[in-house]
């Protein structure tokens, strides 16, 4: 597996943002990107059962309107929104904790599809400070990789070609210019410039296997 990380990285747009979500203040994550297919397509691969393990995880569960789902090794939880091939949204449960996500689709002037990708998340504020967005970020910027991926060159992810690719050089390359994005996200959010490189430099150091500090993911 080979890729062009600079060109993948800039493919993504970040966004980091504060709202108010039951009652809290929550962190919003928001990944955009354009993939080369249909509104339909695109829907298909992000919903179908058979398709999501091909760039994704294996999934199991109900895969509809109120369903359960489990992602293999990830994470679980329930279909809230069901809008085909527009709108999906989800809970996102994981260590313990419950957040929302929501995906939207726009079928472009161009040909092809505009996706906006948006976790929301109540995150304690020394798990914030410490890792900052790329906490969660880096991992989406791998997800929505997997898809670029799926549509670019067909064939199936294989897992443990997916993670020795995670440990080479390109892999660590991708995580560190992916949470030095986040942390330039950050830091348009209005994050202290040092803080946010802290952050994000901490954030790199565990996707790339130099640090063992727990990351919510």
């Amino acid at each position: 597996m080979t890729i062009d990380v600079i060109g993948q990285i800039g493919a993504t747009g970040r966004e980091v943002s504060t709202r108010e979500e039951n009652g809290a203040t929550a962190r919003v994550l928001v990944a955009t990107r354009s993939y080369r297919t249909s509104p339909e397509d695109l829907w298909d691969a992000i919903t179908s059962a058979e398709r999501i393990p091909r760039w994704f995880l294996p999934i199991t569960g109900e895969l509809r309107l109120g369903g359960r789902y489990q992602l293999e090794g990830n994470a679980g939880g329930e279909i809230l929104e069901c809008d085909p091939p527009r709108r999906l949204g989800l809970t996102w449960s994981m260590h313990g904790q419950v957040s929302w996500v929501n995906v939207q689709l726009t079928r472009e002037a161009k040909g092809g599809t505009f996706l906006r990708l948006e976790h929301i998340a109540h995150v304690p504020d020394d798990m914030w400070d410490r890792f900052g967005p790329g906490a969660v970020g880096v991992g989406w910027d791998g997800v929505l990789l997997g898809l670029d991926q799926h549509f670019t060159k067909g064939a199936a992810i294989r897992a443990e070609n997916a993670l020795a690719w995670q440990t080479s050089e390109e892999g660590k390359s991708f995580f560190r210019q992916s949470s030095d994005a986040w942390g330039s996200a950050s830091i348009a959010a209005g994050t202290d410039p040092s803080s946010a490189r802290a952050a994000a430099e901490r954030t790199t150091a565990f996707y790339t296997g130099e640090a063992t500090d727990p990351v919510q993911t």
